[in-house]
């Protein structure tokens, strides 16, 4: 399935708030969702409310993102898609958030990497990566092969 058929079909299944997520390209996209579904957000804050020391980006959902897409995890399906503090901070700073289809229940990694890093070096060995949502080993795994996808992640 192509990710613009699994795209659409995330869309559809979401019902009409997909549309609403980005009219201006039709794609589902993170810093987004908050502001289209109240459902979206009150998962979220369900997922944020106890954690520490968060970042007003990670809090808000705010910041660049790329289209989200629909991806299946031991039987259930969830919209996954990136969220970087700012794009040319991305390496640095990003998130990588899923949501189930029925938006009840929510999921994330953060990932730092220590800015100033050489090009040289690795940012897949000098990362923080933190989980948000208490996922678990699947979800964990889905959220890091999301990560993998970055051509830029080494």
């Amino acid at each position: 399935m192509s990710v613009l058929l699994k795209t659409l079909a995330a869309a559809l299944l979401l019902g009409g708030s997909a549309m609403a997520i980005a009219a201006n390209d039709g794609q589902a996209r993170v810093n987004e969702l908050l502001t289209a579904d109240p459902q979206y957000r009150e998962t979220w804050q369900g997922v944020v409310k106890k954690e520490e020391r968060l970042p007003e980006w990670v809090m808000n959902l705010s910041g660049d993102a790329e289209q989200m897409n629909a991806v299946e995890e031991d039987g259930d399906k969830y919209l996954v898609g990136p969220l970087c503090e700012t794009r040319q901070t991305c390496l640095n700073n990003r998130l990588i958030v899923a949501f189930s289809f029925d938006k009840k229940d929510a999921y994330a990694m953060l990932v730092e990497v220590p800015s100033g890093l050489p090009a040289d070096k690795s940012p897949t060995r000098h990362a923080d990566y933190r989980f948000l949502g208490k996922p678990d080993q699947g979800m964990q795994d889905l959220l890091m092969e999301q990560l993998k996808k970055d051509p830029n992640w080494y």
